[in-house]
């Protein structure tokens, strides 16, 4: 059953000027991404849209949980990872995870796509639903 849909788009050109600042740059790297999705990004030949996809997917996240970023939803408690097939997943950690499971929320469909302007991602959250006491 779907229990909530997400979707994000993103100007990759506000992702850049955000690493790129001298002043913010690091702390926001270390603040949204995880370690795993900066070695990623970091490896590609357009990084910013990589890094851009990734914003996209965990906003998706959170609107597909009804959550902003909070008490209950941390930036780094969503983590895009790749199958082996190239597949983009999503991993819940922590607060997130914890609240998901709340939810019901057992499986995430994840795209994301970007161009050399913007970046969007599309999420549908499945699972059995919350239980009704």
């Amino acid at each position: 059953m779907i229990l909530g849909v997400g979707v994000d788009l993103i100007e990759v050109v506000r992702i850049q000027r955000a690493l790129e600042n001298p002043r913010i740059g690091q702390r926001v790297r270390q603040r949204v991404f995880t370690d795993g999705e900066v070695e990623y990004c970091e490896r590609r030949k357009r990084k910013y849209e990589s890094y851009a996809g990734r914003f996209a997917a965990k906003e998706a996240v959170m609107k597909a949980l009804g959550r902003g970023w909070g008490r209950k939803v941390g930036w780094l408690d969503i983590e895009v990872v790749l199958a082996v097939s190239g597949e983009p997943g999503i991993s819940l950690h922590d607060k997130a995870s914890s609240f998901a499971r709340e939810l019901g929320i057992e499986h995430f469909s994840l795209s994301i796509t970007h161009t050399e302007s913007y970046a969007i991602a599309y999420l549908i959250a499945e699972g059995r639903g919350a239980e009704k006491v």
